[in-house]
């Protein structure tokens, strides 16, 4: 969960998995250890997925619980997990200045690389240790995954620099984080929440680069932070083969559902294009109010068509675990689609390469397949700032 404020005072494990709201300010250390501690209680899931009608706006929909993979069906059979290699840190990127970062949101570039936008980001080997940047970039031209994602470069220079200038903690907010990027034709667009404290993002807005992220100028679109109820705010989206950009988002608090929208490509940069998906009246329909397609507790997402599907991998703060499911397409129903857990939370000193301690993130690489997928998964000690790091991992078998 990238650094928000200054101040990061130490907080206890949390004792009861209902304490899913985040009040506007709170450290981050509160919010990753809320979600360590799920695996401990239970999940947040669990207190959020009550069989009672949850609602964005005036639109309510029965909530429903995703349905198990039955015995002997595909996707049952279990999943290949292997840590390739930390992306970040000591020996890594120092020479960029950047040993301590998190995120890593990959998307190819329209010249052919492979550009990682990272969010709050320091020079040395811990959280808060020196010059403060985000969100900044580093390029990748790596083709074999399997061999482990090396950089080519930076955005800036020798160090990596803020994709654009700006002040940390000045009186109108205290930082920006990349949402998601993606490419459209021979142009990137970022889409970024800026926040005020955690817990408190104060608007989202997109930038745009023209020469494969060397450069980035504001598109002026900019989003208020209670838009859909909250529910766009931290997103992800992906470009289909008809022209439109389908959009999963939920709010920045780790603790609420996710809703769809859809924006023609040509318009991305236009808030008042963007469609809702939501029910009404008992059907589904686009230009509705929005309505959560899939209820729990999401922090970061990363949607993608890939292999003629349509993949969601997800942090679910409830279950403390990244998930990802394969659909046939965006509007497909959530709850019954094929969905598997890809790397599962864990406990400092007892990892191994399927279980990570304080993990978050989870977006596709480029070049994944649905059966041979690669994530860049973030991680942070929030009791000893470090380590606070990229890493990237290989998931074997998620499509079969």
């Amino acid at each position: 969960m990238p650094y928000v404020g200054r101040a990061n005072t130490p907080a206890p494990q949390p004792t009861s998995p209902a304490a899913t709201s985040v009040a506007p300010g709170v450290s981050r250390a509160t919010l990753l250890r809320a979600a360590a501690g799920a695996v401990a209680t239970g999940g947040l899931l669990a207190a959020s997925g009550a069989a009672t009608a949850r609602a964005v706006g005036r639109t309510e929909v029965p909530v429903r619980r995703p349905r198990a993979q039955a015995p002997g069906a595909p996707g049952t059979r279990a999943l290949e997990v292997r840590k390739v290699a930390d992306l970040t840190g000591p020996g890594l990127t120092t020479r960029f200045r950047m040993e301590a970062t998190d995120l890593g949101i990959p998307a190819r570039t329209p010249d052919g690389r492979t550009l990682y936008v990272f969010g709050d980001t320091f020079e040395n080997a811990v959280v808060g240790g020196g010059w403060w940047r985000s969100p900044v970039a580093l390029w990748s031209t790596t083709t074999d995954l399997n061999a482990g994602v090396t950089w080519s470069g930076a955005v800036g220079g020798e160090a990596a620099q803020q994709l654009w200038p700006y002040e940390h903690d000045n009186p109108e907010f205290s930082t920006v984080l990349p949402s998601d990027v993606i490419t459209i034709g021979g142009s990137m667009f970022l889409h970024v929440m800026v926040n005020k404290g955690l817990g408190n993002v104060v608007w989202t807005e997109i930038w745009r680069s023209d020469d494969s992220g060397a450069t980035w100028t504001h598109t002026g679109a900019k989003f208020a932070a209670d838009r859909d109820g909250g529910l766009f705010q931290c997103l992800s989206w992906g470009l289909g083969n008809d022209g439109w950009v389908y959009v999963y988002s939920t709010s920045f608090t780790r603790s609420r559902p996710v809703i769809l929208n859809r924006v023609r490509a040509d318009r991305v940069t236009d808030p008042a294009a963007y469609e809702p998906w939501g029910h009404r009246d008992g059907t589904w329909a686009w230009g509705n109010p929005a309505t959560p397609v899939l209820e729990g507790a999401f922090g970061e997402l990363c949607l993608r068509p890939l292999g003629g599907k349509w993949v969601l991998t997800w942090f679910n703060a409830g279950d403390y675990r990244i998930d990802g499911i394969i659909m046939d397409t965006p509007t497909s129903d959530l709850y019954a689609a094929y969905r598997r857990t890809l790397v599962w939370g864990g406990a400092w000193g007892e990892e191994d390469d399927a279980h990570v301690a304080q993990l978050y993130g989870g977006y596709i690489i480029p070049g994944s397949t649905l059966d041979d997928l690669h994530l860049s998964v973030s991680q942070w000690n929030t009791d000893a700032n470090w380590p606070y790091r990229v890493m990237q991992h290989r998931v074997r078998g998620f499509g079969s």
